[in-house]
């Protein structure tokens, strides 16, 4: 009897926690977005401020850039093609403000924790990643998703997914993401991805 409660007990672990593994949907999510993350040279008002200013400055450029863009592949390589132009963007922009600072704009795949936005989340997990690290990047970060355009698009959410290849499973898990049920889910995805990386 007690290996029969054992056994019982070990099935509902592995069904609860294959439930929350992640699923061929939040991997075509990660496959799919492009993420932005710009790091402050420190916590202070004054490098804060700074931080917003290199990513008004990126973003109004990657609207550009990426106008054209029909596909993640499509911005993956723009960004690839653009890195020393939007380092030079970021450079223009701390010389305007008085700011000596070096900058690294680096594109690499990027561990997440989960992201809740305006109208939207998004799992934790691995994604393709523009990183602005300005100075000794030891300030609070600042997050967005730059392919399909939600940084300067929020209003226009859903259609940009759709538009980008998004199915509607896909929209429900980026769009319900406050959901208890998907909450759940990205706590476990953001504890599990910390665990293996």
């Amino acid at each position: 009897m007690k290996y029969l409660v054992t056994f019982a007990c070990l099935v509902l672990a592995c069904c609860l926690f294959c439930g929350f593994m992640p699923t061929d949907d939040d991997r075509m999510i990660y496959e799919n977005t492009v993420r932005l993350h710009v790091l402050a040279n420190s916590d202070s008002e004054h490098d804060q401020s700074v931080k917003l200013a290199v990513r008004d400055a990126v973003l109004e450029e990657m609207q550009m850039l990426l106008a054209n863009a029909e596909n993640p592949t499509d911005a993956v390589a723009v960004i690839t093609d653009n890195l020393d132009h939007i380092r030079e963007v970021c450079d223009d922009t701390l010389e305007s403000l008085g700011e000596d600072l070096p900058v690294a704009v680096i594109l690499s795949e990027e561990n997440y924790p989960t992201r809740h936005y305006e109208t939207m989340s998004l799992p934790a997990g691995v994604y393709q990643s523009l990183r602005i690290q300005i100075g000794a990047a030891e300030g609070k970060n600042w997050w967005c998703v730059l392919y399909p355009a939600l940084c300067t698009n929020v209003a226009k959410t859903e259609e940009s997914l759709i538009k980008t290849g998004f199915s509607p499973e896909q929209i429900e898990i980026l769009t319900d993401g406050e959901s208890p049920k998907y909450k759940i889910k990205f706590k476990f995805l953001e504890i599990f991805g910390e665990a293996f990386s």
